[in-house]
């Protein structure tokens, strides 16, 4: 017999434990999260009375591969669009707390003295809170329609968002084991040159070539397709510096402006959770019970950091951000533990070598504490608001309440600012593009043409081929540099304004003139040796064809419309399907009401119901705004309208009122059938003989399906079909009829 894999073999050990450990732990309402890794616990080779993985070398491979795929998903979730519509407030919030607590992590191992990157990378884990599990506390507590759960979860999305950077950022730092301020600049702006490089270019090809080959596409080839470009992506990533989570998580975010978003993220699913539990299975493996013995004290005081931390300075960077003490409270008080980015971020600390082996094991255990201690500590929010409340003054309390410093946008930027905004990005987006082209050109095309055009009269004819063809390819981009915004309504309202203005709105046309010219002076000085007032002319004469040309005027708008309405895709698509939430709804969210959409289950006794019979607005005191049936929105429905299974309402309450409706939903469900095994349908033959009950009766008098629950289907009359059964013949002796029903039904039937 052949001998079977290691790798087969740990995947066995490592599923069934996974599976058994989860089953318990599903039964628990905990967190699966925590399942994983007690299951890796147990097939680690530190628990010496359970089997042991033997090849922990590829179970890290393939945890590596889950990390991908755990980010592509987060990125299939993620929307750039959603992350500017959220304003200042999460955005202050967010980045208030990962200094905070960064800065606690790193004083925290000093204390112990620790190494400087443990203390670098243990900041980092505890600025983390985790995604997973506080979404899973809020469904479990009946919080999750609440306001404050919602300003948690964008704070959480952001969060997410800012690992990804800083886990790059410290793959950077840890390259030179010396981080200075100088090289964390550098590590930023390559960051953010590429990220924008990579939005831009993705999210003009890809839904592009998706929207080409829709027709050729089902669940399978988009799966692999989708797949497909995570990794290329990934692998992309790393060549050029970065960490292939971060190309797989950039991935996810350029697929999800587009319309299949939705159903990638179904697809990609299960290849998530298979390999995401490796993941978490591979943590528990490095859980060492001596090391746990050894760093209790270390262990206790990063708890205690986390949820004094949390508690503390996550309130404040939520009022910081704009919400009343109470608000504030309850999010910070939730958001007091670590999760799988913290892992995530210890994992990239080992496999790059440069934190201490301890340090894995004593932030799972942090993160183990810190999980169970989560609903508690959501718990325990509004007590400690209601002490505080009594030892405060009533006066800082009234005022710290009612301080918001977000508002509905009723004041206007200055048009100075939105100008100069909107030029500038449009400035450093297509220096960007532009920058990109010149640099592919020269590296790769040049000594292409410099292979097929071999010496040194042939040398300067492959120059001119490649200078002429990069300025023919960053034309638009030039073009669109120079012109955007010139003849936008701030320009004209400045202009026409005052004639102060003129000269500096001339001065921005200059500047962008002048970058324009520079990037033609770099590529005829890279690839001619003429004289630089030659080169300057060369430069001005090209951007002024640039900007006269008809053709390239053209380009440009075919170029960036077909970018928006790439990047609209998904909205245009959710508006023509009903899915797009109201506009009225951000006003909403500044009060003390607010909308949320809540699904009726398929085992709901409300199903078949009108409004009018639910009397839903007299029982919980909501509003329901509209209704969401598979793609079509009926808003404003009337009393008469009738629910079905699998419906959306969208709702309109306060905090409590939801929260009472959607408890109502959850109870107001029918049964599982315990006796689901005994409820099959067979197919019997019965015989009418003498003295049967049913002779001269016919199919309505008979009460079989009266008062047997069974179905007579055909007579047999030794054709080869059965004979329909005519319902006013009645039964005759030597009839044989067939019947349909349940085991016990046929019984009672037979014996009749």
């Amino acid at each position: 017999m052949a001998d079977i894999p290691e790798l087969i073999i740990d995947l066995a050990y490592i599923l069934v434990s996974a599976g058994i450990v989860t089953l318990i732990f599903k039964k628990l309402k905990q967190p699966l999260v925590l399942g994983y890794i007690v299951a890796g616990f147990l097939v680690s080779p530190h628990m010496p009375y359970t089997a042991s993985v033997v090849d922990t070398e590829n179970v890290h491979l393939w945890a590596d591969i889950g990390v991908m795929f755990l980010l592509f998903s987060l990125g299939l979730d993620f929307s750039f669009k959603k992350i500017l519509k959220m304003g200042a407030s999460p955005i202050i919030s967010t980045t208030s707390i990962i200094f905070f607590m960064s800065m606690l992590g790193v004083l925290a191992g000093h204390m112990f003295e620790w190494s400087k990157m443990d203390c670098i990378f243990l900041g980092g884990m505890l600025a983390m809170s985790s995604t997973t599990i506080i979404y899973k506390a809020f469904d479990d507590l009946g919080l999750r329609q609440q306001q404050f759960a919602g300003l948690v979860m964008s704070v959480l999305i952001l969060e997410d968002i800012l690992a990804i950077v800083m886990m790059v950022m410290l793959s950077a730092i840890a390259s030179g084991n010396d981080p200075d301020g100088g090289q964390m600049l550098e590590s930023i702006v390559k960051i953010a040159f590429f990220l924008v490089l990579w939005l831009v270019v993705g999210i003009f090809a890809v839904p592009q070539f998706l929207r080409k080959v829709r027709k050729l596409v089902n669940d399978e080839v988009l799966l692999i397709v989708s797949l497909g470009l995570c990794c290329a992506m990934a692998v992309f990533s790393t060549k050029v510096g970065f960490s292939s989570a971060f190309g797989a998580f950039i991935m996810g975010s350029i697929l999800a402006e587009t319309i299949e978003a939705e159903h990638i993220e179904h697809l990609v699913e299960p290849v998530k959770n298979l390999f995401g539990a490796i993941f978490f299975v591979s943590v528990g493996m490095l859980v060492d019970p001596l090391i746990l013995a050894e760093y209790a004290i270390p262990i206790i005081t990063l708890v205690m950091t986390i949820l004094i931390g949390q508690s503390i300075f996550g309130s404040l960077a939520f009022m910081l951000g704009g919400e009343s003490l109470k608000s504030a409270m309850r999010c910070g008080f939730s958001m007091a533990q670590i999760g799988e980015f913290s892992f995530i971020i210890a994992s990239l600390g080992l496999s790059l070598e440069v934190i201490s082996d301890f340090l894995y094991p004593v932030v799972v255990a942090v993160s183990v504490i810190t999980t169970f201690l989560t609903p508690y500590m959501i718990r325990l929010a509004t007590p400690a608001y209601n002490s505080l409340e009594k030892r405060l003054p009533k006066k800082l309390i009234k005022l710290l309440n009612h301080l918001s410093m977000s508002h509905p946008n009723t004041t206007e930027q200055s048009k100075w600012k939105r100008l100069l905004t909107q030029m500038a990005i449009n400035t450093i987006v297509y220096s960007i593009l532009t920058s990109a082209v010149i640099a592919v050109m020269i590296t790769f095309f040049l000594p292409f043409m410099q292979g097929i055009l071999p010496g040194w009269a042939l040398h300067w004819y492959a120059n001119a081929i490649t200078g002429v063809l990069t300025v023919l390819i960053i034309a638009p981009f030039l073009r669109a540099m120079i012109m955007k915004k010139n003849r936008s309504e701030e320009f004209k309202a400045l202009w026409n304004e005052s004639n102060v203005n003129r000269l500096p709105l001339l001065f921005t046309i200059l500047v962008r003139v002048v970058i324009a010219v520079a990037y033609i002076f770099y590529i005829c000085q890279y690839l001619t040796r003429f004289s630089s007032a030659i080169i300057i002319t060369i430069g001005l004469i090209a951007v002024a064809l640039i900007v006269v040309s008809r053709t390239v005027k053209q380009r440009s708008i075919r170029m960036e419309r077909l970018f928006i309405l790439n990047l609209r895709s998904r909205d245009i698509e959710a508006q023509v399907h009903g899915k797009k939430r109201p506009l009225y709804e951000g006003r909403l969210l500044d009060r003390d009401v607010h909308i949320a959409e809540l699904s009726i289950p398929m085992n709901s006794k409300w199903m078949g119901s009108t409004l009018k019979q639910l009397d839903l607005g007299k029982k919980y005191g909501v509003h329901v705004s509209s209704i969401l049936r598979a793609n079509f929105r009926l808003n404003i429905p009337d009393g008469d309208y009738i629910i079905f299974p699998g419906d959306k309402l969208q709702v309109i309450g306060s905090d409590e009122q939801l929260t009472k409706f959607a408890q109502a939903i959850d109870k107001e469900i029918i049964g599982e059938d315990i006796d689901l095994e005994n409820r099959e349908m067979k197919l019997r033959q019965l015989i009418l003989g003498e003295g049967s009950r049913f002779i001269g009766k016919n199919i309505m008098e008979s009460g079989i399906r009266s008062l047997y629950s069974c179905m007579v289907i055909g007579l047999e009359e030794g054709k080869e079909n059965l004979s329909p059964v005519n319902p006013k013949r009645p039964f005759q002796e030597g009839d044989i009829i067939w019947v349909v029903g349940e085991q016990e039904s046929l019984e009672a039937l037979m014996q009749a």
